[in-house]
């Protein structure tokens, strides 16, 4: 059979595949878009979208428990299988964006099988052999399933199967910490879930300590319970009696979900047949996202650079440069924000304070503002969390935000690192009053605070010039 022959071959159809095929596409590529499971991806169908959308009718949940403002609080009604139903309204409503036809309405040739490279030039899939002038990889990752004792015998959750739940669980064990297993352990339990987490070092441990410390005693005031530096040894039992033995004794469950991390999906691919070298990140790429096979990229989680959607839209723009145009493209990483959606929200763009001091030593000025001081926290009751500001020669270099709204606080950071503005561009704003975008201002007025209001210069030269004003 003679190969299908296209300008540019993409396997994966979740959030990266999606972005390049519908950009390439409609800048006049022809393009061949390769899916064998979902379209969409992990962060339509077992991610970003699930999970946000459990989070939000959780939030719910608390809002009515706790009441707040003067308003009373009474226990709320919750009906597990209508908030599943809710999860997959969500997903169902996105869905069509992503969909076969859509793309195909494009003009994206969408084949549904997996993918397998035959040559550095061929793969088959569909049983059909496509030649393309590039390749992209955007496999995305999978649940990274640890190898503890018994875990082969026992039934176990991960991020692909925990939304399928109808009823509610009697009660969650989750393994790890990270910002997965901390959203799933505050939704859960905000749904009348009692929860533990078993974490094998901290809870949250790349974030900033003190950040981290406000997330997780909020979660152990809500009935969380959090074990830190716990190894988790043998785990036993069967559906709905699940026993996990630490160093500090057994804990058991109804329900166990794994949440320690994921690995890139790259199993099916056969890259060596297209001699594109992997490491345990992922793909082997340069600053370009090039693998070592000239022709093939790869983007998104693949790329071993970070597991973030808005990662993998940002590589998307990154490599259709040198694809369509031939010109030169370099990714970046340092305006790459992060957020883990709890209550406090807790959002990192940059380096923490911790990791820049480890770079640059006493190079650097630390500033914050406090929500307390902000009229907008305090007129909501949330007075809760901080704005920390790294600043490194003027620039903002790394910004730590927990509380309110930190997921949307972090967005004008991303703008001021990503294109190199100076602290000036943050004090230069106006923000409306009163919101808590104020605390971006604050946090930046606070850089220069000592500047001008504590250098005795500054008061001699204003006095002066009154002195000679008419």
């Amino acid at each position: 059979m003679a190969p299908t022959k296209t300008d540019l071959c993409i396997i994966g159809a979740g959030s990266a595949g999606l972005s390049l095929a519908a950009g390439a596409v409609q800048m006049g590529a022809r393009v061949v878009l390769i899916e064998g499971h979902k379209m969409g991806g992990d962060c339509l169908n077992y991610g970003c979208v699930p999970s946000k959308a459990l989070i939000a009718a959780a939030a719910q949940a608390q809002m009515t428990r706790t009441g707040g403002c003067g308003i009373a609080g009474t226990a709320p009604r919750i009906d597990h299988a209508a908030v599943m139903a809710h999860v997959h309204a969500a997903i169902a409503a996105i869905a069509p964006h992503d969909s076969v036809e859509r793309f195909e309405g494009l003009g994206v040739r969408v084949i549904r099988d997996w993918a397998r490279f035959l040559s550095p030039r061929e793969l088959e899939a569909g049983g059909e052999v496509i030649r393309a002038r590039r390749f992209v990889v955007a496999t995305g990752s999978r649940p990274s399933i640890p190898p503890i004792l018994g875990l082969d015998e026992v039934p176990y959750l991960t991020n692909e199967t925990l939304f399928d739940l109808r009823e509610r669980p009697d009660r969650l064990l989750i393994l790890g910490g990270g910002p997965v297993g901390i959203e799933m352990a505050q939704a859960h339990a905000r749904l009348g879930v009692p929860v533990t987490v078993i974490e094998g070092r901290k809870a949250l441990g790349r974030e900033d300590p003190e950040a981290a410390a406000l997330v997780l005693d909020r979660l152990r005031s809500e009935g969380v319970e959090v074990l830190e530096d716990t190894e988790l040894r043998r785990v036993s039992g069967g559906p709905g009696a699940i026993s996990a033995q630490t160093e500090g004794g057994t804990i058991k469950g109804s329900h166990l979900l794994i949440a320690a991390g994921r690995r890139p999906a790259l199993d099916r691919l056969n890259l060596s047949a297209a001699e594109v070298e992997t490491d345990a990140r992922g793909i082997r790429v340069g600053v370009g996202l090039r693998s070592t096979n000239r022709r093939i990229y790869a983007i998104g989680d693949a790329a071993g650079q970070g597991q973030f959607t808005h990662l993998a839209g940002y590589h998307a723009g990154v490599v259709i440069r040198p694809i369509l145009f031939g010109l030169p493209a370099r990714a970046r990483t340092g305006h790459i924000p992060r957020v883990t959606y709890c209550d406090p929200e807790l959002a990192q763009i940059g380096p923490t304070e911790a990791e820049a001091r480890a770079a640059h030593g006493d190079a650097i000025d630390v500033v914050r503002a406090d929500y307390a001081g902000n009229d907008r926290a305090v007129a909501s009751g949330r007075t809760e969390g901080f704005v920390k500001v790294v600043v490194h020669r003027g620039r903002p270099l790394g910004v730590t935000l927990v509380g309110a709204e930190a997921g949307e606080l972090v967005s004008p950071w991303a703008l001021a690192i990503a294109s190199g503005q100076r602290m000036t561009a943050m004090t230069g704003m106006v923000a409306p009053y009163p919101t808590l975008g104020e605390l971006n201002k604050r946090a930046a007025g606070a850089y220069f605070s000592p500047k001008l209001f504590e250098n005795p210069w500054v008061k001699r030269g204003v006095r002066a010039i009154q002195r000679l004003l008419p």
